[in-house]
Order: C-alpha cells, then structure tokens, then sequence
C-alpha cells in the first residue's frame, strides 16, 4: 500500500468519499482545489518565515524548486520553478488563518487518478502562512536555492562574507550586501522589501557569525535554518488540510462542499504530522495483516473497497477525519 499518509494518504480518502458519493447521485466534479501545509501552530510562528521544520530542511527547500502544472478553467496551466512563488495568493479557509497558497508539482494526473473527467479545474498545493512565499523567492534571485558546488561555502567564514561572494556585493558591508540585494531581487513594496531585509538580519547572513560550510548555498542555509527554526519544547504544530468540491447536477443547479481538517500537535506527545503521517500508514498496515486489506498488488487509496474500512478505524479510534460542509 502506497500513498497512505497525509498528504498523499488522508487527503485521498476523502477526496475520492466525496467524489464517488456525488458520482453515484448523478453529478459533476466540475472543480477540485486541495490545498494541505504542516505549519507551527500560529502562536509558535514567531520568526520571519512563519515556518519551523518537522522534517529535513533540505527536503522543504527543494520542494520550492519543483515547477507546477494543473487544470484551470479546461487549460493545462504550467508555472516555472523559478516562478512558483510569484503564484502564491491568499487562500481562505477559516478567519483565524492567514493562509497563502501555491500548486504542487503535477496536478493534471488527478483527473485519471480520481476518475473525474469532467473536471475543467483541478489542483493540489501546499499552504502557507502569508509572507512565506515572497521570503522564499527571494531566496530564489540571490541563488540561495542553487546546490552546486561554490566555494563561497567551503570554508567557516563569516556569513557576511560568504553572502557577498554569492550575490557579488562589491564588499561584505551592509550597505552593499542591501545594494546588491535590491538589484537581484524583486520585492512587492517597500514595507515587504524592509520586512524580509529585516529577515535576512534576524537569519544572521549580515552577521559575523560563520558559516556552517556544506559547500554550496543550499545546504549552508539549510545548516542556519535548522539551527535557528526548529520548534522549541513546549511549541506545537498545526496541520491544516481542505478540499474544495466545485459541484454541478443534472438538473444544472451547483453546490460547493469542503472537507477540511484542522490539528494540532501535543505538546507532550506526537506533532500533528508525526501523528497524521503514521498512524494512516500503521492502521492501513494493521488491515492487511488481519485481512482487512487482502487485495494484491501496488495498491494506493483510490477507491471506498480500501477507503472506508481505513477510515472508519481513523475516526472511531483515533479521532482522525475531514469535517464535511456544502457551503
């Protein structure tokens, strides 16, 4: 069984509830939107990221490199790498949050994947918290993102210096590093522009601390990165996942229904993603080796004959489901 955790795991569950139940009454899936990002709970997302890391640094970072294709209005819409973060709008899901959202890699396989055809918008993307995306890009024009060989990271240098040599500053002082920043990098306003400057400070890249020298820039960030963001005893995650079901019936009347889940880590015991990472897996595991699951093969969960069985133990023992709404 593959796909069985979060996002892929959860998520199909209850994409493909929904899908088969308005199927089966006769409609359309005329779009699907399914957005899902692990996050610091908002309390916890107290540096200029708003984002702390759960898992590999590296692997988040990389991610951001990945170009993005999906179905928008019956047209494939593919997004560069080097513009994925430029994508990122505000994406509403409940008042308290102040989410943005960008596409994931490639979308356009789950018309096939969930047997909806019809769809004429079809897209999956992470979410974040807002100033996240324009952070990251700016990470993208000055090459921090690159993870070939430099020697600017060889050596324990002084990250004002490694910075300059990177970016080209005409020296390490701040004047130029901000001058050279300012000619690289593109910024949304002037107050976005001092917001991440101000980041970049607070990362210490205009510091005399040195450097943690992996070689190249990526790895070297991803070194001060986890020094600096990881979650702290007594901090908690949240996980926020939600599809969005654009509805049409034969009558041609449509509907709009959302399933979203919103969780929080304990902060004496697992994180949220720790927890909707696992346990999906473990219960799916606990099914085949007691017959619950006894299909063969490469399977994934894209139908209820495997669904249901996991997600009825997910809610009724672990407390683990989508709250459904038509809104």
């Amino acid at each position: 069984m593959n796909e069985i955790g979060l996002d892929p795991g959860i998520d199909h569950l209850y994409a493909v509830k929904t899908i088969e139940e308005v199927h089966a009454q006769g409609g359309k899936i005329k779009s699907f939107l399914s957005y899902c990002g692990g996050l610091p709970a908002p309390e916890c997302s107290d540096n200029p990221l708003g984002y702390k890391f759960s898992w590999s640094s590296r692997g988040v970072l990389l991610a951001l490199r990945n170009a993005a294709s999906y179905w928008q209005d019956g047209k494939v819409v593919d997004v560069k790498s080097e513009d994925l973060m430029a994508t990122a709008k505000p994406y509403f899901i409940y008042p308290g949050f102040a989410f943005v959202c960008y596409p994931n890699r490639d979308s356009t396989t789950y018309k096939q994947l969930y047997n909806i055809p019809e769809a004429e918008t079809v897209i999956r993307g992470t979410l974040r918290f807002q100033g996240f995306p324009e952070f990251i890009k700016v990470f993208v024009d000055l090459g921090f993102l690159k993870d070939s060989p430099n020697d600017a990271f060889s050596k324990a240098v002084p990250w004002k210096d490694a910075f300059a040599k990177l970016i080209g500053a005409s020296s390490s002082s701040e004047e130029a590093l901000v001058a050279k920043i300012s000619e690289l990098a593109t910024f949304k306003s002037e107050d976005d522009k001092t917001r991440i400057l101000s980041g970049l400070k607070w990362l210490g890249l205009f510091s005399d601390k040195n450097i943690t020298p992996k070689g190249n820039p990526l790895d070297t960030l991803c070194a001060t990165l986890e020094e600096l963001m990881q979650y702290e005893q007594g901090e908690r995650d949240l996980v926020c996942l939600q599809h969005k079901f654009g509805i049409e019936w034969a009558d041609g009347t449509t509907e709009t229904r959302t399933s979203t889940l919103v969780d929080y880590g304990d902060v004496n015991g697992y994180s949220s993603m720790a927890k909707l990472v696992g346990v999906p897996c473990a219960v799916a595991t606990q099914q085949i080796l007691d017959g619950t699951l006894n299909k063969v093969g490469l399977l994934a969960p894209m139908s209820s004959e495997i669904n249901d069985p996991i997600m009825k133990t997910l809610k009724e023992k672990y407390n683990i489901y989508l709250v459904e709404k038509t809104v």
